[in-house]
C-alpha cells in the first residue's frame, strides 16, 4: 500500500470519527514540508492507534479527552471533544471525566479545561439528547 494510501485510509477514520471530513489547511507561511507534518501526525493517529481494537471507541474517546485536557491542549481538546460526543460519550459521561480531572491533575487545569468543554457542548447543544 501506497503512502498515499495509508494516508487516504487514516483521513477516512478521522472523518468517521468526526462525522465530517478533516481538514488540515496550511497557514499563511507555513513551509511546504508542513504538509509532511500533517500527514504523519494523521497517519500515526488515526490510522495507528485509533484502528486498533483493545479499547472501544467510546472509551478510547474518554481516554483521549483526559489526555489532551490534563496536556492543557485546548484545540485538540476541542477536536477529542467532538469526536468522543459523534461517538455516543454522553456530556454527563464528560463531565465525570472532569471531575476525576480535578482530583488526579488539579482543580485549576480540570476547571480551565472544563470551559473548553462547556463550549463544545454549547456548539452541540441542539443535537445532543442530554
Amino acid at each position: 500500500m501506497s503512502t498515499d494510501d495509508v494516508y487516504e485510509q487514516a483521513l477516512d477514520t478521522a472523518s468517521e470519527l468526526l462525522g465530517q471530513r478533516l481538514e488540515l489547511p496550511m497557514s499563511p507561511g507555513e513551509p511546504a514540508s508542513g504538509a509532511d507534518f500533517r500527514k504523519v501526525a494523521t497517519v500515526h493517529t488515526f490510522g495507528d492507534s485509533w484502528t486498533r481494537t483493545a479499547l472501544s471507541t467510546h472509551d478510547r474517546s474518554l481516554v483521549s479527552v483526559a489526555i489532551a485536557a490534563t496536556l492543557g491542549a485546548f484545540e485538540p481538546l476541542r477536536g477529542q471533544l467532538r469526536i468522543a460526543l459523534n461517538n455516543d460519550v454522553t456530556h454527563d459521561e464528560i463531565v465525570d471525566l472532569f471531575i476525576h480531572l480535578a482530583v488526579y491533575a488539579g482543580a485549576a487545569r480540570a476547571f480551565e479545561t472544563y470551559q473548553v468543554a462547556l463550549s463544545v457542548f454549547a456548539e452541540n447543544a441542539s443535537s445532543d439528547p442530554v
